[in-house]
């Protein structure tokens, strides 16, 4: 598996950004996406998020690895924001908060926020998510299932997040009507995955302040090297293709796994792992073939 650094760049056009980075499918981070004078980056700290909604009862994530028959992991408990801020502040650990929306919570923290819209008009502003997670956890090997362009910015800690186009999904052990991967990619047993050595992606760093893009279709593997939290927004995707993957993301392949996984349980796992593990070893070997 090689991995190179994602590019830094400022703000630019939206002609350029569209041109060089959304149509192409290119990740970059983007220095100043959330402008640096926005209010959030003076006001927002763990102990402001306590005052405001720390009595708000949220669910807590945990290791997806015991969900992979599943598009999404099931909670593992739940408790008080404040007590989870106070968790990820004093200890590794592997709880995260998914999909949380303090923003629709209190609405008002979305005036804390400047966009420099690279993307001219096509960022939903109104449908922020954020992220937490303690030092050490991660989000397994995924594709997003609407295909939307995402834009993660970090305001606390650092993130490690791993890159790869829709392109390599075999190399990946993708799991049939699923949209995350067999295996995790780190610390993976090459001999039973082989076709992983020939992953070629990206590598992004992102510290408090910057914002990572990921285009449409892209796999990402993200790794908390701190405890922190960020705030990701998307853009539809603007392709026909990628529309209407993710129509039938959306509208027909998930509920036709949730359907099967229904009738056949355990079966039909089986099946998409060994479809996954199949369609792996074939990508692999005429990539050898390829070297030869």
């Amino acid at each position: 598996m090689r991995l190179k650094p994602v590019q830094k760049i400022k703000t630019t056009s939206s002609e350029t950004f569209i041109n060089n980075h959304m149509k192409p499918g290119v990740p970059v981070i983007i220095e100043d996406f959330v402008h640096p004078e926005s209010p959030a980056f003076k006001k927002w700290n763990y102990d402001y998020f306590k005052e405001i909604a720390g009595d708000h009862r949220v669910n807590i994530y945990g290791s997806e690895l015991d969900s992979l028959d599943r598009v999404a992991s099931d909670p593992i408990a739940q408790t008080t924001f404040s007590e989870y801020l106070d968790l990820i502040q004093s200890a590794p650990t592997e709880h995260r908060l998914f999909l949380f929306n303090l923003l629709k919570i209190k609405p008002e923290l979305k005036n804390d926020l400047i966009y420099n819209d690279v993307t001219n008009g096509k960022i939903l502003k109104w449908l922020p998510f954020m992220f937490f997670g303690g030092e050490g956890s991660v989000t397994r090997n995924h594709i997003d299932i609407d295909m939307s362009h995402v834009f993660i910015t970090q305001f606390q800690g650092i993130k490690r997040i791993w890159l790869f186009p829709w392109e390599q999904s075999d190399f990946m052990y993708k799991l049939p009507y699923n949209f995350h991967s067999l295996t995790q990619i780190k610390n993976s047993d090459y001999r039973k995955y082989p076709a992983l050595l020939y992953l070629n992606g990206y590598e992004a760093v992102i510290q408090p302040g910057e914002t990572l893009y990921i285009p449409s279709g892209w796999w990402h593997y993200i790794q908390y090297d701190t405890e922190g939290y960020s705030i990701s927004v998307r853009a539809l995707p603007s392709s026909p293709l990628e529309k209407w993957r993710g129509f039938k993301n959306l509208v027909i392949t998930r509920h036709f796994d949730n359907l099967m996984r229904k009738i056949f349980k355990e079966k039909w796992f089986e099946y998409k792992v060994k479809t996954a593990r199949k369609r792996g070893a074939r990508a692999a070997r005429k990539q050898r073939s390829f070297q030869i």
